[in-house]
């Protein structure tokens, strides 16, 4: 019996769920927010990206591949499952200017700062890959 207790992730702590790092940056030229966000292992298909007001929402999802064998865990740190982050932006953004590409791992999303509040409503941008 004490051996099956090494034999799944039942000793690991408990988990708050995949939370992603970011970074978030004003540049002066271009005059944009730049954000960073750390999604290693997610696919770019399954990240959902809208402005909303002054928030920025990240969704999206990394799955935990199958094994094709039985496996074993001896240590569990990475973290799978759904995400959602929203940022609070500082200033107001040009939502119909912002780009999003993802690539090696990093998802960055460029705003441009706006002079005025934009139109309201929420604007989704679609993810690209680098080439």
């Amino acid at each position: 019996m004490f051996n099956e207790l090494w034999h799944g992730p039942r000793f690991t702590v408990p988990r708050r769920g995949f939370r992603p790092r970011i970074d978030v940056v004003r540049t002066e030229e271009p005059d944009e927010l730049r954000v960073t966000v750390d999604l290693a292992g997610v696919d770019p298909a399954d990240v959902h990206i809208a402005v909303h007001e002054r928030a920025l929402l990240i969704t999206g999802q990394r799955r935990r591949l199958k094994p094709d064998c039985r496996i074993s865990y001896h240590l569990m740190e990475v973290e799978y499952g759904a995400f959602e982050r929203r940022i609070g932006l500082p200033e107001h953004v040009d939502p119909d200017g912002a780009r999003a590409t993802y690539e090696r791992g990093l998802l960055t999303v460029l705003l441009p700062v706006a002079a005025a509040a934009p139109r309201p409503g929420r604007i989704l941008i679609r993810v690209r890959t680098a080439p």
